[in-house]
């Protein structure tokens, strides 16, 4: 009995080892992450919600620039999307 055990042991293992390096199948919904919209003054205003002491804090003064003759919306948006990314890199 000791035997068959530990053959039943090597075979289970075995066989479920092989899911451990398969990919997770891909659902069929999609993800989409709402794009954000905002200004500076959204970004001052939740800034003042979330710290009510420092309050909005932008010492390049970046926020209230405009990249490529964009509007607000596209500097934020490019501003994050740029943060994200680079935190990512310094991560790694």
């Amino acid at each position: 009995i000791g035997k068959m055990k530990t053959s039943a042991l090597i075979f289970c293992s075995t066989a479920w080892s092989g899911y451990a390096f398969q990919s997770a199948p891909a659902s069929r919904a999609t993800f989409r992450a709402s794009p954000l919209h905002e200004t500076k003054a959204d970004l001052e205003d939740l800034a003042k919600k979330l710290n009510p002491v420092i309050g909005y804090y932008d010492p390049l003064g970046l926020g209230g620039s405009r990249f490529a003759g964009r509007s607000d919306e596209f500097t934020v948006g490019f501003l994050r999307h740029a943060e994200i990314k680079h935190g990512r890199v310094a991560m790694a």
